[in-house]
């Protein structure tokens, strides 16, 4: 059996080698119906990193995207022969065939940039997290109907209950789960103080030029900053935190001009929640919330 090290060299050594492909196609989840907060976020940031490199690509929608991918995570890029999931796994990808945003950056600036980075995964993602699947308000709301919306009934509530358990489990281990909403937005309002202070003067974070951590940003901030204003008091204190900050609004806006042809940050989410596809995959007789009620003990004997 290959030692581990010597398979991770060998794939890298083939990514290298593979040509490169005329198109990449990014596959996601729809986006009028089905995409929640944390996967818009991941969205959003990987496409700005590609454009920001330059790379053409095709977006497609997919319901079971999350099932497709080889991490179980979205979104994910088919180029040529390969499948690469999750935003770090892109930009590794792509730096291995020869484009890196921060190749022109000193060691220590590159050590900074990882830094940030972390720290914006560690920071929006759980909070993006935690107000999807914690709050009670914004679960039932928003976050069941829009995760089951592409499933029939009951896969739709078993997927529901199914993804929940895997996120409060994972957020129990990092010390979210037990936090308040006020807790969640105190610790966005320190992450955006620090990436504040980071861009003070700068049009991006490491100087006149974009790089990864600007993207990853961009794509979290963008998404925060959209929340919907249906939505319960308590989470859109999240967007007001965001709002308190306009280096990071400023930069995003800028970002979404120069390299997605947005203006202005669109409130994509909030248009979402507002509206239900016509080309919806299931085509229920009524709303999704005259659907038969289970709760969260009916998948007990699954376990």
């Amino acid at each position: 059996m290959p030692h581990p090290l010597l398979t991770d060299s060998i794939t890298l050594n083939l990514e290298v080698q593979e040509p490169w492909p005329q198109e990449i196609t990014l596959y996601q989840p729809y986006e009028v119906e089905q995409i929640l907060l944390p996967d818009n976020a991941n969205c959003l940031a990987v496409q700005a990193f590609l454009k920001m490199c330059g790379l053409e690509f095709q977006i497609e929608p997919r319901s079971n995207a999350e099932y497709m991918s080889p991490s179980g995570r979205v979104p994910f890029i088919k180029c040529g022969a390969f499948l690469i999931s999750e935003f770090d796994n892109i930009v590794s990808f792509i730096g291995n065939k020869g484009i890196s945003l921060s190749d022109h950056l000193s060691a220590t600036c590159k050590a900074d940039m990882r830094a940030y980075m972390s720290l914006v995964n560690n920071i929006f993602v759980n909070a993006e997290l935690y107000i999807c699947w914690v709050d009670e308000a914004t679960l039932n709301e928003v976050t069941k109907i829009r995760h089951g919306s592409v499933y029939p009934w009951p896969l739709n509530h078993f997927l529901n209950w199914q993804k929940r358990k895997d996120v409060i489990k994972k957020l129990n281990v990092l010390g979210w789960h037990n936090k308040t909403i006020e807790d969640v937005c105190s610790d966005v309002k320190h992450c955006c103080t620090a990436l504040s202070e980071r861009l003070e003067g700068s049009d991006y974070f490491s100087g006149e030029k974009p790089t990864e951590v600007d993207a990853l940003v961009y794509g979290h901030i963008c998404a925060l900053s959209s929340i919907s204003s249906s939505l319960p008091v308590t989470v859109q204190e999240i967007t007001a935190s965001i709002e308190e900050f306009p280096k990071l609004v400023k930069h995003a806006s800028r970002i979404g001009q120069s390299y997605l042809n947005k203006t202005v940050i669109e409130s994509n989410i909030s248009e979402m929640y507002a509206s239900s596809s016509k080309e919806s995959l299931w085509d229920y007789p009524g709303s999704f919330e005259t659907l038969p009620p289970l709760s969260e003990d009916s998948f007990e004997l699954l376990i």
